[in-house]
C-alpha cells in the first residue's frame, strides 16, 4: 500500500545524480527495510520507478535515495530531479531481492556507477552488526555518487576505480583469494554484472554464493512473435516481434503489476503452467524459471500458459 511523503531535503551529489529525501509529515518512524530494499516512486500519472535505499532501515526516520538522470529513460528520472523540498511524493513500501546473507563469513561488495545505492545500505549494515566486508566501487571521475561518505565509513576496506583495467586489476586477484563463505554482491550495468559473475564461476564461485543486481538492464531485443494463453480464462492471443509480453498482457486489460520494466525489480512476476519461456531478467534464480516468468523482458519459445 502506497503512502504520501514529503520531500525534506533535495542535494547535487555530482553532475548527474541526486539525492531525495523522503519523510512522513508527522516525522513518525517508516516501516524498516533489509539493505537492498527499494522503493517505488509514483513519478506522475501511470509511472512507477523503482530506487535503491540507502540508508540504514532499522526504524528509518526517513527513506532516501539517489536517482542518475537518464535522458533518455521514460521520464521518471528527470521528475524526480524536478523535485524541491516540500513537495509531496506517493511512494510503494520497501521490497527486497538483494539482502546480504547474514551468516556469510565475508561480503565482496561490487559497485558500478550509481549502482553503488544499494551497496551503501549494505556497507552501513555491515558495520552496524560488525560483519566483514569490502567494497569495490569503479566511477568515471566526477561521478562518484557517495564516494566522500563511503571513505569516511569503509576506510581501507574500500576500493576506488576510474577505469576497467584499474577495477580488474584489484578484483581479479580478490575473486580468486576469498575465504570459505564468503558471498559476493555486484550492482551496476549488466555488462559489469556479466563480466564479474562470470569471471567469479571461473575462479569456482558456487552460484549459490554470487548475488546481482542491476541498475538497469540492456535494452530489450525483439524476437520472433509467440503465443500467450491465460489460464483462468482461456484467452489466446499473440504477442507480436517488436512487443513485450507485459504491454501485449496490459493491452488486454490484464492486471499485471508491474514497476521497472527492465527485468530488474521483480514486481510483474506471473507464474507458469506450461511452455517455455526466454527469460532475460535478473531477479528469478535457476530454480525459479522453470514455474515463472517476468513479462517485462522476457519472451517464449512457441505458446507459454500463465497463471494469470
Amino acid at each position: 500500500m502506497s503512502d504520501e511523503l514529503t520531500v525534506t531535503r533535495a542535494t547535487a551529489l555530482c553532475p548527474d545524480v541526486r539525492e531525495i529525501v523522503l519523510a512522513r509529515p508527522d516525522g513518525d518512524v517508516l516501516p524498516s527495510f533489509a539493505p537492498g530494499s527499494h522503493i517505488g516512486l509514483h513519478c506522475g500519472p501511470g509511472l512507477r520507478n523503482a530506487y535503491s535505499l540507502t540508508g540504514h532501515g532499522l526504524d528509518p526516520r526517513h527513506y532516501a535515495v539517489s536517482v542518475r538522470l537518464d535522458p533518455a529513460g521514460r521520464g521518471g528520472s528527470r521528475w524526480v530531479h524536478g523535485l524541491r523540498p516540500g513537495d509531496r511524493v506517493r511512494v510503494d513500501p520497501p521490497r527486497s531481492a538483494f539482502a546480504p546473507v547474514a551468516d556469510a563469513r565475508h561480503h565482496l561488495l561490487v559497485a558500478g556507477g550509481i549502482g553503488v545505492t544499494p551497496l551503501l545500505a549494505h556497507v552501513r549494515a555491515a558495520l552496524t552488526w560488525g560483519r566483514s566486508f569490502r567494497l569495490h566501487y569503479a566511477h568515471r571521475p566526477g561521478h562518484g555518487a557517495h564516494a566522500d561518505e563511503l571513505r569516511a565509513l569503509c576506510g581501507d576496506r574500500l576500493e576506488v576505480a576510474h577505469s576497467a583495467a584499474a577495477l580488474w586489476a584489484a578484483l581479479g586477484p580478490a575473486l580468486r583469494r576469498q575465504p570459505l563463505g564468503t558471498h559476493l554482491y555486484v550492482c551496476g550495468p549488466a555488462a559489469l554484472n556479466d563480466a564479474v559473475t562470470a569471471a567469479a564461476a571461473e575462479a569456482g564461485w558456487p552460484d549459490q554464493r554470487v548475488h546481482t543486481e542491476a541498475f538497469a538492464a540492456a535494452p530489450v531485443a525483439a524476437g520472433s512473435s509467440f503465443t500467450v494463453r491465460l489460464a483462468r480464462s482461456g484467452h489466446e492471443f499473440e504477442v507480436g516481434a517488436e512487443q513485450t509480453m507485459l504491454d501485449a498482457l496490459l493491452a488486454r486489460g490484464a492486471a499485471v503489476p508491474n514497476l521497472c520494466r527492465q527485468g530488474v525489480c521483480g514486481e510483474c512476476r506471473l507464474g507458469v503452467r506450461s511452455g517455455r519461456a526466454e527469460h532475460r531478467d535478473t531477479v528469478l534464480t535457476a530454480d525459479e524459471r522453470g514455474t515463472a516468468v517476468l513479462p517485462c523482458v522476457s519472451r517464449a519459445t512457441g505458446r507459454l500458459e500463465l497463471e494469470l
